[in-house]
């Protein structure tokens, strides 16, 4: 199996971990040997109620057993992505009512980011230094990364960079700009929290010119940070949210959400001013709907904060210089990226499963399933702690 994944499966760097799964349960993944690993990642933020939570395959289940695919996007009436709809505009603030259902985060930025150029009648994009906002060609235009980019370029022009968190860059938002996107908390960058009021000045600032705000909530969003969306801890509402990995529990989902009269100018001038096959699809919806119910009726959201708590209690050591970020989205910074690579490789040796962040070299993320016990945290964390003492005297 291993050679025929390196052979015909297209891989995105030369040394993939390469660990073949034969199954997947709870908080744990189990390898073809029937070794487990605890899993710190949740598929990259994913997986918001582990692998397989029992809800979730039985609302895929009951779908199955009624219809697949029968419609592009936005024609037939399907109750799950109708459900889904309406559940996440009943926890939103009023001004975000619609949402358009496609198939991944990057998609749904894509969305957005059309969907500001149309509102508006502009084309300034605004977005940040070190963001990352997907891999899709506008979606890599407003990644604040060069070294990913300039391989890709020419990419869609009118796209200027800020830095997060300073507000004498907000300058630069002007009548010229459609919208300002932004990470309600930057991930690829190292889990960077807004500091000061920022999101509160950036809304400011885009009320003063008529600019929109897109928050990308794609890792933060669906109850990771203690709230169901991030935006909810800093007192700022967007125009358009973007939200994607968790919505779907473990299922691939992307959506974007704004006011019906700013989501109406998708409908005509042109017709089908944006058109997905997929999206919405309603075995995803359904998966979608039984994960949002979930984390939205259970405790799990202020348990997030309670366990963010006891991951910054035991994970002390000499070897990691800070914690960052809130709930269940945390990453832990090392003194080097050496050391954060051996780290993640030398615990999935030992049942335990770690993963870097994109641009922050000295980073290990900590994202596992909402549902993880405190006991699977503190039997991952000796894992960290111990792996740490193992290689000190080398860093």
């Amino acid at each position: 199996m291993t050679s025929d994944f390196l052979l015909y499966q297209a891989q995105t760097t030369p040394h993939p971990l390469a660990m073949e799964v034969s199954h997947a349960e709870g908080c744990y993944i189990y390898d073809t040997n029937n070794k487990a690993y605890l899993d710190f990642v949740a598929g990259v933020s994913a997986c918001s109620l582990g692998h397989r939570h029992p809800k979730v395959v039985k609302a895929i289940k009951n779908q199955l057993d009624k219809y697949m695919h029968v419609m592009v996007y936005g024609e037939y009436i399907q109750q799950p992505a109708v459900e889904l709809a309406k559940l996440l505009a009943e926890h939103l603030p009023k001004s975000l009512e619609c949402t358009y259902l496609v198939n991944s985060g990057t998609e749904a930025i894509e969305g957005a980011l059309k969907l500001a150029r149309r509102a508006t009648g502009r084309s300034q994009i605004i977005a940040a230094n070190h963001a990352y906002h997907g891999n899709t060609m506008g979606s890599m235009s407003v990644m604040g990364y060069e070294e990913r980019k300039q391989a890709f370029r020419p990419l869609i022009p009118d796209v200027h960079f800020i830095t997060y968190n300073n507000t004498e860059d907000l300058k630069q938002i002007t009548y010229k700009t459609a919208a300002v996107i932004l990470e309600t908390i930057q991930g690829g960058a190292g889990f960077i929290e807004p500091k000061s009021n920022y999101l509160t000045k950036v809304r400011t600032r885009c009320d003063e010119v008529g600019a929109l705000l897109i928050l990308d909530e794609v890792q933060p969003g669906i109850g990771r940070t203690g709230k169901l969306f991030g935006f909810e801890h800093y007192n700022c509402i967007p125009d358009i949210l973007v939200t994607g990995k968790g919505l779907g529990g473990g299922m691939p989902i992307g959506a974007f959400t704004a006011s019906r009269s700013m989501m109406q100018t998708l409908q005509e001038f042109p017709k089908l001013g944006h058109i997905t096959t997929f999206g919405g699809h309603p075995v995803i919806a359904a998966a979608a709907l039984a994960t949002v119910k979930e984390i939205t009726e259970s405790n799990l959201m202020a348990e997030a904060l309670e366990k963010e708590v006891l991951f910054r209690s035991l994970l002390v050591h000499p070897l990691i210089t800070e914690i960052r970020g809130r709930g269940l989205m945390l990453t832990a910074i090392t003194p080097s990226a050496e050391l954060a690579t051996e780290l993640i490789l030398k615990a999935q040796g030992k049942g335990l499963i770690l993963f870097w962040l994109l641009f922050e070299t000295k980073a290990i993320r900590l994202t596992p399933p909402l549902t993880i016990t405190k006991e699977e945290i503190t039997k991952g964390c000796k894992i960290i702690l111990e792996i740490l003492d193992e290689i000190s005297s080398k860093y």
